[in-house]
């Protein structure tokens, strides 16, 4: 494990993250990297990192998402404890390329098309409604455990096809494999409640869809397994590794999104008081919070070949990690990129990521912080932040709250009835 007491207060490294100050407010950091260093061999992560727009762009583009090594591998080198967990990330559309890649995303995509999904509108908007109701009269609320933990887990549970109830247990698994997609340090004691969740959400998705094979029902593992192009199905452990890392990425992005955005307008009061007035801005203001203070923070890549990028030499297989969150605030590529503006034009952030890789489900996360926060600017007035010292979560690449108090004035709850999904 890489410890940030070993780093020279001089020498630019990603590692500094480490630190409880840089994690909470990583953009110095990432401006310092942009500038002096925008491509450095980093040699605490025996890796390549790369910060300045454009060149991410051609990380995520050119390079290879086929990174994780093979259990054959990991048990070579005495990483055999690691082996359940790679058994389930091989065959995982993240971390595949083309041909795999593609044949697996060509049978997904239909399951999460933005069209398809703007169907759930009305029932997000309904899910988000009856959270709300629950705090309204409290004139007070932990955003996180109380809106953008619970909506993604509703939803995310209704997607697949599996019980609303299983959701907590849901979020606890997505919670450990997080873990795995979100930093670069090893942690070793981490490891075996990594690897028991991993087990453990291997066979209750083994079991959902033999249930759903008996009893189809609606969601994505219904779609899972009925796609069919040419012929080409998905085997049943193609299906229980990409809906797992479906449901991780589901629920860990929005959370953090919706917990971001709303820590990211009261600290911009008056971005926040122009929403108030123009509700139309909510989908730009959705996507500059997702450039301003993205969910996902970087990516790793290996070099397809020996290749030259901004006048350094990576050799073929080396490790590149992208920090998107670096490249969102490139003045190069967005002009007073650290001045929030919820009204922002070309706003192409990389925050999803970019090209084949684009994120899965992006169209969902976008309609529930749409919705999320235009019901909260609608039912919730006169926000104030309610604690001084805020904690991160430690995940690094995954950038979220632990909890967001705010208080705001009471209203009633609504009346409306909470329509049931389809």
């Amino acid at each position: 494990m890489v410890s940030a007491s070993k780093i020279v207060d001089s020498t630019p490294s990603l590692v500094r993250l480490l630190e409880p100050e840089v994690l909470a407010n990583p953009y110095p950091l990432f401006d310092e990297l942009r500038t002096k260093a925008p491509i450095y061999w980093d040699s605490f992560l025996h890796a390549w990192v790369v910060t300045r727009y454009q060149h991410v762009v051609t990380v995520l583009h050119d390079f290879s998402a086929d990174r994780t090594p093979t259990p054959e591998y990991l048990a070579k080198i005495g990483l055999g404890d690691l082996s359940p967990i790679a058994q389930v990330m091989v065959k995982q559309m993240l971390f595949l390329d083309a041909p795999a890649h593609t044949r697996i995303r060509g049978l997904a995509s239909y399951a999460f098309t933005p069209q398809r999904v703007e169907v759930l509108r009305d029932h997000i908007r309904n899910v988000v409604k009856k959270l709300i109701d629950a705090v309204a009269p409290l004139g007070r609320m932990d955003v996180i455990a109380d809106l953008a933990e619970p909506l993604p887990n509703v939803i995310t549970a209704e997607m697949l096809g599996v019980p609303v109830e299983d959701a907590p247990q849901l979020k606890l698994w997505s919670q450990d494999f997080a873990e795995m997609l979100g930093n670069f340090q090893h942690n070793p004691d981490r490891l075996p409640r990594v690897r028991r969740s991993v087990e453990e959400m291997t066979k209750y998705f083994a079991s959902a869809v033999r249930e759903i094979r008996k009893h189809p029902r609606e969601g994505l593992i219904q779609s899972f397994l009925t796609a069919e192009i040419d012929g080409d199905r998905f085997t049943e452990e193609e299906i229980i590794a990409n809906t797992i890392v479906t449901m991780v990425g589901g629920q860990e992005t929005t959370t953090n999104l919706i917990g971001n955005g709303v820590l990211t307008l009261l600290r911009h009061p008056r971005e926040l008081d122009r929403l108030k007035t123009d509700l139309s801005l909510i989908p730009s203001a959705v996507e500059e919070i997702l450039r301003f203070e993205p969910p996902s923070q970087y990516t790793a890549r290996l070099a397809p070949n020996d290749v030259e990028l901004g006048g350094k030499n990576i050799r073929k297989r080396q490790a590149t990690i992208a920090v998107m969150a670096a490249g969102n605030r490139d003045p190069e590529r967005f002009p007073e990129p650290n001045r929030f503006d919820i009204a922002r034009k070309d706003n192409r952030h990389l925050s999803f990521g970019w090209a084949a890789h684009f994120c899965f489900g992006a169209a969902l996360a976008r309609i529930e912080g749409q919705v999320s926060f235009e019901e909260m600017v609608r039912r919730l007035p006169n926000w104030s932040l309610d604690e001084d010292h805020l904690v991160w979560r430690t995940n690094l690449g995954l950038r979220g709250l632990r909890s967001l108090h705010i208080h705001f004035d009471r209203t009633e709850s609504s009346e409306e009835p909470i329509a049931t999904p389809k």
